[in-house]
């Protein structure tokens, strides 16, 4: 791990409604004020305004950049209950990549928990990816809900609520994204 004391690290998790970002010229709320104001920090990735979960905050740029950067392949695991129920047609779509307007994505792990819930893991990170997925297989998204993040998962965070990350959740991080700090 990083002997710095000057990098921070928070796992949020993000309620629908706030926006990843510093500030917003609209006034809504922002990811920034739902974690200490200092040190600055900043998200790792986005997730849009109506999507929930797990988001890390750090003033760490190069770990934030191996985790963001698609070539680490970092796993973002995604709940999405949607409209209809997919087929295993749409599934095997999902798994393949779907052909978006920006290019194909990526194979995706992609399992049916329900007749309408789907878990959808991916290490791309574009805008919208998971709804714009289930969008062109047919599925509008409903509700999405980031629950990993590489190796982070916490299931008791409540929505809006952050934390600190342990010096062994940092080291997993680093681990996962080729660092050998």
């Amino acid at each position: 791990m990083s002997a710095d004391p000057d990098l921070v690290y928070y796992l949020l998790n993000k309620p629908a409604g706030v926006v990843t970002t510093a500030s917003d010229p609209q006034g809504r709320p922002t990811v920034i004020g739902l974690v200490p104001g200092t040190p600055r920090v900043f998200s790792v990735g986005r997730l849009d305004a109506e999507t929930e979960g797990l988001l890390l905050l750090t003033n760490d740029g190069d770990l934030a950049h191996r985790l963001t950067h698609p070539s680490f392949g970092i796993e973002k695991e995604y709940l999405a209950e949607v409209d209809g129920e997919p087929s295993p047609a749409a599934v095997r779509r999902l798994r393949r990549g779907v052909e978006l307007e920006d290019g194909p994505t990526a194979p995706a792990k992609v399992s049916l928990l329900g007749p309408r819930t789907v878990r959808i893991t991916i290490h791309e990170g574009r805008n919208r990816q998971v709804r714009r997925m289930c969008e062109a297989v047919g599925h509008p998204v409903r509700r999405l809900v980031r629950t990993r993040v590489g190796p982070l998962v916490d299931r008791r965070l409540r929505p809006g609520a952050w934390r600190a990350l342990t010096a062994v959740e940092v080291q997993r991080l680093q681990a996962t994204s080729g660092d050998a700090s």
